[in-house]
């Protein structure tokens, strides 16, 4: 487990860019945290450090949004399946939506938010970054998991 503390909007778009430079296919990482915590803001940098087109916004009512990537990443990630679950009533509700076929792709990442929602379906190596809103600037950030 590994905590951090970011000052900042762009601190905390950093830490996701960093996470980015060191995830592999095949990764499923689990944002969880109140609304305000950072999780879209962590995500962001996520996708922009790895080249992903623009907009990058949380999908509260499509439920999942994929990013193909251009170029696949240096660890080779090519598409980004970031999903927010927040308004999913059931996991059964995410499995009809494909949400296995996104975590067996072997060149994809899947980006939970919310995923207190849809826990039964997780594989046991996600890795869930808990988010806590520390103040009107700070955010800590746990990491836990493979």
């Amino acid at each position: 487990m590994a905590t951090f503390i970011t000052h900042s909007t762009e601190e905390t778009r950093a830490f996701g860019a960093s996470l980015a430079q060191k995830t592999v296919p095949g990764t499923v990482l689990a944002f969880r945290g109140d609304l305000g915590a950072g999780k879209t803001s962590s995500i962001q940098g996520f996708l922009e450090a790895l080249g992903a087109e623009k907009p990058y916004t949380s999908p509260t009512f499509v439920i999942m949004k994929e990013y193909r990537l251009s170029k696949p990443s240096e660890t080779g990630i090519a598409r980004v399946y970031h999903i927010d679950a927040y308004r999913i009533e059931s996991p059964s509700e995410m499995e009809k939506l494909g949400f296995e076929e996104w975590v067996a792709d072997p060149e994809g990442v899947v980006l939970v938010e919310w995923p207190e929602k849809i826990a039964p379906l997780l594989p046991l190596q996600t890795k869930t970054l808990s988010l806590t809103w520390l103040s009107d600037t700070d955010r800590e950030i746990t990491v836990e998991g493979s």
